[in-house]
């Protein structure tokens, strides 16, 4: 049951609130939304609400708003939502607009209709949705469960190494770097990291409360940089923090910081991906795709509702990026088509819309496929 339900928590509240924000943003200029789908395929349940129909469809890899434009029956198609409803449909509705009604949309609630900025918030206002949601989730976790850290605690010292030789011992609490206080063994790990080769002054309490500072050089190490895997110089001096977490109790103003905090890390996490993947840095067999997605939600959910939500924030991220970039028929490439049309002063030929589409259709096509290659390479043990 497990691996049916975390999946569809982690998709479909994603999903859903992107495909919310293009439908509230439509609402808000006056653009005609007929329809309203989480998933593609035929609905398992649907309902006419008003001018929309709300839509449950069999496949929930993604959704749908659809809106009036002037080549709407194309790309309701190319959705999944191009099925008109007529006289001989318990869906007709003689009062109703096109599709579900003889009635002709005004011109003026066209999408194409519309000044350049109302086309740009509508389109950008899913991937702000994500992001908002990323804001409000990891908030909230920090509300709920407080901010975990390890604290700057010694544990073990390596034997001849520059903390030992420091005289740093077991059951120190480090308190400041060169000055800067620090709170957290992530804390001390950034200031020493930085640091290669060069001197260094920890303040440290030991027991009795006994104040003492430390003078010592950091070792020069190779590390690999966790997302492209290209070595790194970095400090090291032979030190290991104790193994437990703490938890931070923080109030309203506190978690909502630490949440947008988390979250620009965590976007600017993905565009250094992005960009690795454009530049080559990163390898394109670490991308995953709906099984690898699945996967990490089952594992997400057994560790209990805080990391699901964390999954549930990351993925949001993913999706509000991906979104942006600039390929045909995703927010970012449909922001790119309009600001050319604004520029070249009228709209570009159906033919020339058709041909953007189809290569946006084949750029995904071709990047599905090559997620669910490493999806499949994964599952059956053959990944690298």
């Amino acid at each position: 049951m497990l691996s049916w339900i975390a999946p569809l928590v982690v998709f479909g509240l994603v999903v859903l609130v992107h495909e919310l924000g293009h439908f509230l943003a439509a609402r808000i200029v006056g653009i005609y939304a007929p329809r309203f789908s989480i998933g593609f395929g035929p609905a398992i349940w649907r309902r006419r609400i008003g001018e929309t129909e709300y839509i449950l469809a069999w496949l929930p890899l993604g959704g749908y708003v659809r809106m009036a434009t002037r080549d709407d029956d194309t790309l309701a198609a190319i959705e999944g939502g191009g099925e008109e409803a007529n006289p001989s449909d318990k869906r007709w509705d003689p009062n109703a607009m096109k599709p579900f009604g003889p009635k002709p949309i005004p011109p003026d609630r066209w999408f194409d209709a519309k000044p350049l900025w109302a086309k740009i918030f509508t389109l950008g206002a899913g991937v702000t949705m994500n992001i908002v949601l990323a804001i409000v989730v990891l908030s909230g976790l920090y509300a709920g469960y407080g901010r975990p850290y390890v604290p700057a605690v010694i544990d073990s010292v390596v034997v001849d190494r520059p903390a030992q030789r420091a005289g740093l011992q077991r059951g120190d609490s480090i308190v400041a770097v060169n000055g800067a206080t620090v709170r957290s063994w992530a804390d001390v790990v950034d200031s020493i990291s930085a640091s290669p080769g060069r001197t260094i002054q920890l303040d440290l309490v030991r027991r009795g409360a006994e104040r003492v500072r430390l003078t010592m050089t950091p070792e020069s190490a190779q590390d690999a940089d966790p997302i492209t895997g290209e070595p790194v110089q970095v400090g090291r001096i032979g030190a290991g923090p104790q193994n437990r977490t703490l938890r931070e109790r923080v109030g309203p103003v506190d978690a909502l910081a630490a949440g947008w905090n988390s979250t620009w890390v965590m976007t600017g996490l993905v565009f250094k991906v992005v960009g690795g993947l454009v530049t080559g840095r990163v390898s394109v067999n670490q991308l995953g795709g709906p099984i690898a997605i699945a996967s990490s939600s089952v594992q997400a959910a057994r560790g209990g509702l805080e990391t699901l939500f964390r999954l549930v924030a990351f993925i949001s991220v993913n999706l509000a990026v991906l979104n942006l970039l600039p390929i045909p028929i995703l927010d970012g490439g449909q922001m790119l088509v309009v600001i050319a049309e604004s520029i070249k002063g009228r709209p570009f030929s159906l033919r020339a819309r058709e041909r953007i589409a189809r290569v946006g259709i084949v750029a995904i096509g071709l990047l599905f496929v090559l997620v669910m290659f490493n999806d499949l390479k994964r599952l059956l043990g053959f990944a690298s």
